[in-house]
C-alpha cells in the first residue's frame, strides 16, 4: 500500500489550453503549474478573482461577526465555515489583525470586514442595503433563544465572543437578541467555531436552496 498524504488537486492543464467566451476565468499560471489549493473542482485552475466574482452571486443573506479582543485563534476556523456555507460578509470587531492559519486561505474569497466597535458593526447593519440587518449574539446566556427551534431571519448577522468569556457586554447590550445551543453533557460550552459552525447550519437548514446543484456534497 502506498504511504503520505494523497496527492491534492490537479497537475499542469493537459492539451491545449481553454479558449474562447468563459475562458477568462482561467489562471494562465494554474494552467502551466497545476492547482494545488484547496477549492472544488468546479473552481479547478480559475483565478482567485473569478472565483470571488462567482461566489458573489450566489452568497447567502447571513453575515457572521467575531469579537476579536484576545486574538483568538478560533477566528481563522470560524471564517473557513463562514466560507463553506457562504456567508455574505465576515466581520472582525475589536482588533484588525487576527491570526489567519486557522483559514486556510478562506478569508481570500470571502468579503472580510473590520469595526473597531460593536456599536460599528450595529451602525453598518443598519444601514446595507434592502433594510436593517439584525444582530444575533451566540451564547448560553439566561434568556436566550433556543436555536433548536428559533425561526431564523433571512437577513442575520450572527455574532460570537471570545473563546472562554463569550460576548462582551458592549456586545449583548447591541444584540437584538441571543440564542443558544442545547447541551447534554457536563461542560458549560462547546467551542466557539462549532457554535459558529451549528449556527450557520441552522441558516441554511432553514433558508439554503439545496434542490440544485450549488450545494457541494463531495
Amino acid at each position: 500500500m502506498p504511504h503520505g498524504p494523497a496527492e491534492v488537486g490537479v497537475g499542469p492543464w493537459p492539451g491545449p489550453w481553454p479558449t474562447g467566451p468563459g475562458s477568462e476565468v482561467y489562471d494562465e499560471q494554474l494552467l502551466a503549474e497545476g492547482d494545488r489549493r484547496n477549492v472544488v473542482d468546479r473552481y479547478r485552475y480559475w483565478s482567485l478573482e473569478a472565483i470571488r466574482a462567482d461566489l458573489d452571486t450566489r452568497r447567502h443573506d447571513f453575515h457572521v461577526a467575531i469579537e476579536n479582543w484576545q486574538h483568538d485563534f478560533n477566528i481563522g476556523t470560524i471564517v473557513r465555515s463562514a466560507n463553506a456555507f457562504l456567508a455574505r460578509e465576515v466581520h472582525i470587531v475589536g482588533n484588525r489583525r487576527w491570526n489567519r492559519r486557522g483559514a486556510m486561505v478562506t478569508d481570500r474569497y470571502q468579503h472580510v470586514r473590520h469595526h473597531p466597535s460593536v456599536e460599528e458593526l450595529a451602525d453598518y447593519l443598519a444601514d446595507l442595503d434592502g433594510g436593517p440587518v439584525p444582530l444575533l449574539g451566540i451564547d448560553n446566556l439566561p434568556g436566550s433563544l433556543h436555536l433548536e427551534t428559533m425561526e431564523m431571519p433571512r437577513r442575520v448577522c450572527f455574532l460570537f465572543g471570545q473563546e472562554g468569556p463569550g460576548l462582551s457586554e458592549a456586545a449583548r447590550k447591541r444584540c437584538d437578541a441571543t440564542f443558544s445551543i442545547a447541551q447534554f453533557g457536563s461542560t458549560r460550552s462547546i467551542n466557539a467555531s462549532a457554535a459558529a459552525a451549528i449556527a450557520m447550519h441552522g441558516w441554511v437548514r432553514q433558508h439554503a436552496d439545496l434542490s440544485g446543484d450549488e450545494a457541494w456534497r463531495g
